[in-house]
């Protein structure tokens, strides 16, 4: 762990922000596969890499990217969105999975008398399944979408509306991302952020921006959680 750079406005830990998507749960590699599928099937072909430059972006926006990169026939960018939606829902209920430490970072914050929220691209009906799935309703407080907000990461809507819900300062908020995106959307709400990369995107220089960097939630204990506090906040 490095020494951080200087904070602009420091607050007390209250809360911590979590994403869902390759935070919480391993469903990114499953959006590449229905994302591959769909897309296939109309037309476009995409490779995983391809399907890595839109991770943290609300699914509205990746499908209406692809569309504009190669329009197809047949189905719009809104049936196309709910179709993938539904795809990945159907997963999470059949097949979803915590990533490792994932459980035992939310039982972290709690046990340390934290607030808790989801702050996720991805629309309310999958934040819920995924909820549900992983028997998380108790630990979280607030769940926030950015399908809702005006704009998506890498702006900061999502994340200002989880701290409003929660009734806590953004500089009392901590944030933990995947994605340069996510990070980027924290930063602008003026959080700190963990980020834990997908193995895949790992040496992405802009990671870099995070406040400290992790292989797996699994890291996250009460030391890393305390120097944080220490560093970033009162």
């Amino acid at each position: 762990m490095t020494s951080p750079a200087p904070s602009a406005a420091r607050g007390r830990l209250c809360a911590v922000i979590f994403d869902m998507d390759g935070v919480l749960i391993d469903t990114e590699p499953a959006w590449r596969r229905v994302e591959i599928a769909l897309f296939g099937s109309l037309g476009l072909h995409l490779s995983e890499a391809e399907c890595r430059q839109t991770m943290g972006m609300r699914v509205q926006e990746a499908v209406q990217l692809w569309y504009e990169c190669h329009p197809w026939p047949g189905m719009s960018v809104a049936q196309a969105t709910d179709q993938l939606v539904d795809d990945l829902i159907t997963h999470v209920r059949e097949h979803g999975e915590p990533l490792p430490g994932a459980l035992e970072a939310l039982r972290l914050v709690r046990g340390c008398g934290l607030r808790c929220a989801i702050a996720s691209s991805s629309p309310l009906p999958l934040i819920d399944a995924v909820v549900d799935r992983l028997g998380i309703g108790r630990e979280v407080d607030v769940v926030c979408s950015a399908v809702s907000e005006a704009r998506g990461k890498p702006a900061p809507d999502v994340y200002l509306r989880a701290a409003s819900l929660l009734g806590v300062a953004t500089a009392s908020c901590l944030a933990i991302e995947d994605s340069v995106a996510g990070i980027l959307s924290a930063q602008a709400a003026g959080m700190p952020c963990i980020a834990v990369p997908d193995p895949h995107t790992a040496d992405d220089p802009r990671l870099g921006a995070a406040s400290l960097l992790l292989g797996s939630l699994r890291e996250l204990d009460r030391e890393r959680l305390a120097w944080v506090e220490a560093a970033y906040f009162e």
